[in-house]
């Protein structure tokens, strides 16, 4: 595939990926979003959501691209869907900073633009003893925060620079803890509903099946490289 059309079809991805915060952006803007029973618990739901398909797509990209030389160019676009996934999840963890764990923006800006810097820090000190009480008694948040923290490792290593200045056996290493970030996002949403309730059952068989597909594929080339050398020793 040409370099213009690979150019192209980034740019309809980026445009693609942006959509679902264009719509959220948009609900807000119109007063839409203000109309939901619950604005923040939309937002997080809505955030969280697309960090696990965005994540979800990301992992799809190197078993797909297998069944097919035709189709090899796809891998350009995994690390475009790894970083939105990494962006989504970001949305979604701030919602949980910014406002439900009530920390006054508006209050900060003022104080900013007072010439008082410091009420960044102050509106963070008086969150925090919340938020740390919901990490040590809450196990949903504990695992989503290191789903975030793998995808953040993730996306500051993603540039090719990073790739060259650790070398290509290290990075892959670290990339593969993608299905890591993938796991603990699903237990996050697992535990995150309530007993009975069943949503997260789709993203838990897509991971699952990817998981099996990448599993397959190592199995079938050991095997595909043992068979010369079994083939050797019966001759």
């Amino acid at each position: 595939m040409s370099r213009r059309a690979i150019i192209v079809i980034k740019t309809a991805l980026h445009l693609v990926c942006l959509a679902p915060f264009a719509v959220l952006l948009r609900q807000y803007t119109s007063g839409q979003l203000a109309l939901n029973p619950d604005p923040i618990a939309f937002i997080t739901h809505y955030t969280g959501d697309w960090a696990v398909w965005m994540l979800l797509l990301s992992l799809a990209v190197t078993p797909v691209r297998r069944i097919s030389p035709r189709i090899a160019w796809l891998i350009r676009l995994r690390r475009i869907l790894g970083l939105y996934a990494f962006f989504y999840a970001t949305l979604h963890l701030a919602t949980y900073i910014f406002l439900f764990s009530g920390y006054d923006i508006l209050a900060a800006v003022r104080g900013v633009g007072a010439g008082h810097p410091g009420a960044i820090v102050e509106q963070w000190q008086q969150i925090w003893p919340t938020i740390w009480d919901d990490v040590l008694k809450r196990r949903f948040i504990q695992v989503g925060f290191l789903a975030w923290v793998v995808l953040l490792a993730l996306a500051v290593t993603s540039p090719t620079f990073v790739l060259r200045a650790i070398g290509g056996k290290s990075w892959q290493w670290l990339h593969r803890l993608v299905y890591v970030a993938g796991f603990a996002a699903i237990i996050h949403y697992w535990w995150l509903v309530k007993p009975g309730v069943t949503a997260p059952l789709p993203v838990t068989l897509v991971l699952a099946v990817l998981l099996v597909a990448r599993i397959g594929y190592a199995v079938y080339k050991r095997v595909s490289r043992s068979r010369p050398a079994l083939e050797a020793t019966k001759i």
